[in-house]
């Protein structure tokens, strides 16, 4: 499975970025060590994940999203960017296109997440890099 990340990256050259605590939604709480992972703010690089933990729920706490923290080994940038408002427009959430999974995924809500994405929508974010 390919995941993606939507969260700040403070440098988008680094060799690796480590994400500690980060919620995950649609399958992302699989992600493992080995996946593909594309992202950053407005997809700014692709890698491979190198460590993947999964952080213990909290007690006392019914509802909570799954969290993991993970290290990524940087493999290349995007050549264009593939934000919000790039992925605005694809907002018929049953057209089945590529683009409007990542805008549901990322944009519907607008918290930081770790996502798992279909075949489709990963081949379509390697156009990117």
């Amino acid at each position: 499975m390919t995941f993606a990340i939507k969260a700040e990256v403070s440098d988008p050259g680094a060799e690796t970025f480590a994400f500690s605590g980060q919620k995950t939604m649609y399958a992302g709480k699989h992600i493992a060590k080995g996946d593909t992972i594309e992202g950053g703010p407005g997809l700014i690089a692709s890698g491979v994940v190198t460590s993947a933990k999964a952080i213990a729920k909290k007690r006392g706490i019914v509802r909570q999203t799954p969290r993991v923290s993970i290290t990524i080994r940087h493999t290349a940038l995007a050549k264009r960017r593939l934000g919000r408002s790039e992925l605005k427009l694809f907002s018929d959430w049953n057209d089945g296109r590529p683009e409007t999974e990542l805008n549901f995924k990322f944009y519907r809500q607008a918290t930081n997440k770790i996502v798992g994405i279909s075949n489709e929508a990963a081949a379509f974010l390697r156009g990117f890099f």
